[in-house]
């Protein structure tokens, strides 16, 4: 289901100006990411699209009808909503908070809560959580139980204003990974609020970058908005390093890997002249053991070094790098879809893949 912004435009009876003739048009079954500083008017733009906010002038039009011909209420219980803070009811449920919009549309309390069950599994949530209240959750938890509650109103369109920004990095991250999951499995129309330009780029199949005022100042892809910034201020807010995000739309697939010596957690390392990975049993990763390392025995985890994030292969160059230079070792750990060790890159591996495509990098 399309959206789309024909001229519009909110301007507050202080003579406040949010948005400024606003047009663009958000594709059916994509995610269109509105990006910029504070005050530039994203969160506005989101919301005259449930008509949380109205327009001074101009039309939204969903699925090609004019939003305004819809009673708000009506309107809203067929829009996906997830807000910072996840806006949970504190007194009901998990379980209860999912079934909301369904009881509202009304399905029977059996069936509205048969249906929150599922949504819980389909965020990454363990049934058991249902039985919990808000306040008994992490803050990770409570933004996949809004999520959750979201697609319980089974619409083809979800807003998302700044959901993740609210958790720390490492759940930030994970929160995203999710929303790719869920976009790839059910294909939402999806419009996503954030002040950060990573994640746009990370989610979005399109960028809207707005400036101060309300005015839209360049609308594309990551990669166009990343090498061809439109002026100095699209170029100043993606950044200096834009070339280095302008990696996440580089393949890596020939980037070298190369063989690297395990050692299995729990079993008798010997002598190593070289680093060396430690795995489960399952060939996961678990740390590093560093050369000429005596162990007393078995090798346990205490014994290990931390530290390198992991290259899964397949996916991009930005990935390798980061790998690699994030590594104690300087080896750049690589690992499969199931996430055991394949083998390693090195840094002067993924320099040279992408001194060979100058393309691939915004300058």
């Amino acid at each position: 289901m399309a959206i789309e912004f024909q001229g519009v435009t909110k301007k507050y009876p202080d003579g406040t100006v949010a948005v400024d003739n606003l047009s663009l048009t958000v594709e059916d079954g994509t995610i269109t990411v509105f990006v910029g500083p504070s005050g530039c008017g994203k969160t506005t733009s989101l919301r005259m699209i449930n008509r949380m906010v109205e327009p001074t002038s101009g039309t939204v039009l969903l699925d090609g009808k004019d939003v305004c011909d819809s009673p708000p209420a009506q309107l809203r219980r067929g829009i996906g909503y997830v807000i910072q803070h996840a806006g949970l009811f504190p007194h009901r449920t998990v379980l209860d908070n999912v079934a909301t919009v369904p009881l509202l549309s009304g399905w029977g309390k059996g069936k509205a809560r048969a249906r929150a069950a599922e949504l819980l599994e389909t965020v990454g949530l363990p049934a058991e959580l249902g039985k919990r209240y808000p306040a008994q959750l992490s803050g990770g938890q409570q933004q996949r139980v809004g999520v959750a509650r979201a697609l319980a109103a089974d619409s083809p369109v979800l807003l998302m204003d700044e959901p993740f920004s609210a958790v720390d990095p490492v759940v930030r991250e994970g929160l995203q990974d999710e929303l790719l999951r869920l976009q790839q499995q059910l294909g939402k129309t999806i419009v996503f609020v954030t002040h950060d330009i990573d994640e746009a780029v990370r989610l979005g199949d399109k960028v809207a970058v707005m400036r101060v005022g309300g005015k839209l100042a360049q609308y594309g892809t990551p990669s166009d908005v990343l090498r061809h910034p439109v002026d100095d201020f699209v170029a100043s807010f993606v950044g200096k390093d834009r070339g280095y995000r302008g990696l996440s739309f580089l393949t890596a697939e020939d980037v070298r890997i190369d063989p690297i010596e395990t050692v299995e957690v729990g079993s008798v390392p010997g002598d190593g002249a070289t680093w060396r990975i430690a795995v489960n049993g399952d060939g996961e990763p678990r740390g590093w053991l560093p050369p000429n390392s005596t162990v007393d025995g078995e090798l346990a985890e205490t014994d290990l070094v931390a530290g390198g994030s992991l290259y899964q292969k397949g996916t991009p160059v930005r990935g390798a790098l980061d790998a690699a230079l994030s590594s104690p070792a300087s080896l750049g750990v690589v690992v499969d879809d199931n996430g055991r060790v394949i083998g390693a890159v090195t840094a002067r591996q993924v320099l040279d893949v992408i001194e060979a495509h100058p393309q691939g990098a915004a300058g």
